[in-house]
């Protein structure tokens, strides 16, 4: 079992950098696949980026493609976010999770076993 802990969310304005940090707690953190989740108000929950166990892979939807990007830090139990070039529709509250997998990462993680309790970013215009 993990529990998953986000950080480093907060207020930014257009254009700016954030650096998301999810802390992993329990067993067996290099038996999981993470990635990152997002949610905006009203909207459903949909997937940013997903990374696999040993980094050897990644993932990341089309509307982050070149400004996101996904790492892990096995030694840590970490995985982390960092967001440039954010605009106003990057706001969403944004989650970490895990996928008991050791396979490569191909689009989202897909059921995903744990999640986080999400972390507010939120970027002004």
């Amino acid at each position: 079992q993990l529990q998953l802990e986000e950080a480093g969310g907060g207020l930014v304005q257009d254009g700016g950098s954030l650096r998301l940090s999810c802390t992993a707690s329990g067993r067996d953190f290099l038996s999981y696949a993470m990635g990152w989740f997002r949610q905006s108000q009203g909207k459903e929950r949909e997937f940013v980026a997903s990374i696999s166990w040993y980094s050897g892979s990644t993932s990341y939807a089309d509307s982050v493609k070149g400004r996101y990007t996904i790492s892990r830090d096995n030694g840590a139990n970490a995985v982390y976010l960092q967001m440039n070039d954010l605009t106003p529709e990057d706001t969403a509250v944004y989650y970490c999770a895990a996928k008991k997998s050791q396979l490569p990462v191909r689009g989202e993680l897909s059921p995903v076993d744990y999640w986080g309790q999400g972390t507010q970013v939120t970027v002004s215009s």
